[in-house]
C-alpha cells in the first residue's frame, strides 16, 4: 500500500517542530511496511490532485503574508479534497488562514479560504505554555501553544478539545483548534503527533481506507510515547 502526504509551504510554515509531524506520519506508515511519498509544496508550483493527507504547519506573521495569495489561488482545490474527506492537519497560522480571516497586530487583514467557521484577530500578548485538552474524539491530548491570535469559533464550528490546561482558541471560552469532516485545525505545537500517535494513527487508517478497503492497523510499540505523553500531561503551564 502507497499513502502520498502533502506538506504545505514548509519553508515559510513550519515554526516550533512543526515539521515532527509528517516525519511521525512516515515512520508509523513505514513501521507497517506502507510506502510513503512526501510532496513538498510552495508557492506557485503545480498543485498535487489526490494526496491521502494534508498537513501544514504554523508560521509567523510575515510568513502568512508571502503564502497567502498562492493559498488563494489553490483553494478550491484544496477545499475540494477536504470536502471530500482527505484527513488534514494544520497548525497555528495555517489553522488561522483556513478560517475566514485573520487580523494582524500591523492591523493586515489576510483573507482565509473557509474551511473552518473561526476569524482570527491578533491579541496584545502570546499565549504560550504547555497545554492539555480532552477530546470526545480522541481522548486526552497535550501539546505545546505559542501563540498571539485569538480565535473564535461561530455558530458552524465544532471545536478539537475542551482546554483542561492552557488558553486554547482565545483564553475565555475554553475550547481548542476546530474540526470539520476529517480536517483538524490546532494551536497545539509539541510537535502533535508524536505526543499524540492517536491522531497519526488516525489519518493514516483515514488514508487507507479511502483509498483501498477497512484496516485494522498493526498496532506498535508505542510504550515510550505513552510515557512521554504522560509526563507532558503533568508539566506545569
Amino acid at each position: 500500500m502507497n499513502i502520498s502526504i502533502l506538506h504545505l509551504y514548509p519553508r515559510e510554515m513550519n515554526l516550533y517542530g512543526d515539521h515532527g509531524n509528517v516525519l511521525t506520519l512516515k515512520k508509523r506508515c513505514q513501521w507497517r511496511n506502507i510506502n510513503v511519498e512526501i510532496i513538498n509544496y510552495e508557492a506557485g508550483q503545480t498543485f498535487p490532485s489526490h494526496p491521502d493527507i494534508i498537513f501544514g504547519g504554523g508560521g509567523q506573521d510575515s510568513g502568512q503574508i508571502k503564502i497567502i495569495d498562492d493559498l488563494q489561488k489553490i483553494a478550491p482545490k484544496l477545499k475540494a479534497l477536504i470536502d471530500a474527506g482527505t484527513p488534514t492537519l494544520t497548525i497555528c497560522g495555517l489553522y488561522q488562514l483556513c478560517g475566514h480571516f485573520f487580523r494582524t497586530q500591523n492591523d493586515d487583514y489576510l483573507p482565509g479560504i473557509g474551511i473552518f467557521d473561526i476569524e482570527t484577530v491578533a491579541g496584545p500578548q502570546r499565549l504560550i505554555g504547555n497545554t492539555v485538552i480532552k477530546s470526545s474524539k480522541f481522548g486526552q491530548i497535550v501539546g505545546y501553544e505559542n501563540h498571539s491570535g485569538l480565535t473564535t469559533l461561530k455558530s458552524n464550528a465544532k471545536p478539537f478539545g475542551t482546554v483542561i490546561l492552557g488558553a486554547g482558541n482565545n483564553g475565555k471560552d475554553q475550547t481548542e483548534g476546530a474540526i470539520y469532516k476529517n480536517a483538524i485545525g490546532t494551536y497545539l505545537h509539541g510537535p502533535l503527533l508524536p505526543k499524540n500517535p492517536k491522531i497519526a494513527d488516525y489519518f493514516i487508517k483515514v488514508a487507507l481506507e479511502r483509498k483501498y478497503a477497512p484496516q485494522i492497523l498493526p498496532k506498535l510499540d508505542d510504550k515510550l510515547t505513552q510515557k512521554a505523553h504522560e509526563y507532558a500531561a503533568k508539566l506545569e503551564r
